[in-house]
């Protein structure tokens, strides 16, 4: 499982893993529902679900003959981590950046 969120977002860059992922976060779905909610083949989804699944992003059980899929939300958090991370770096170099500008009294004395 992919730890640091990173390799889970990758695997979002995809739109079918990432619709798969929508609808999993409305309720947990076996195969054969994702795949009638979907314009793929229950092969193509059980595909897409064992990469979002090695990547950390969904667990699932048996039930009865199939298994039920549903988002992890150990995986989901790591996803958040980085990207509060990203977000917070992005926001404290902007802020450093702001601050180390000249100010517009700054400018004028200088063209003077």
């Amino acid at each position: 499982m992919d730890t640091d969120g990173l390799g889970a977002l990758g695997l979002l860059g995809d739109p079918t893993r990432r619709a798969i992922v929508e609808l999993l976060a409305r309720h947990p779905r076996s195969v054969g529902e994702l795949a009638g909610e979907l314009p793929i083949s229950r092969p193509a989804v059980s595909q897409h679900l064992r990469a979002l699944k090695d990547g950390g992003l969904v667990v699932d059980r048996a039930a009865g003959t199939r298994r039920v899929y549903r988002l992890d939300p150990a995986g989901l958090a790591a996803v958040r981590a980085y990207l509060d991370r990203l977000w917070n770096e992005s926001l404290t170099a902007f802020q450093q950046a702001a601050e180390a500008a000249p100010t517009d009294d700054e400018t004028d004395r200088s063209l003077e």
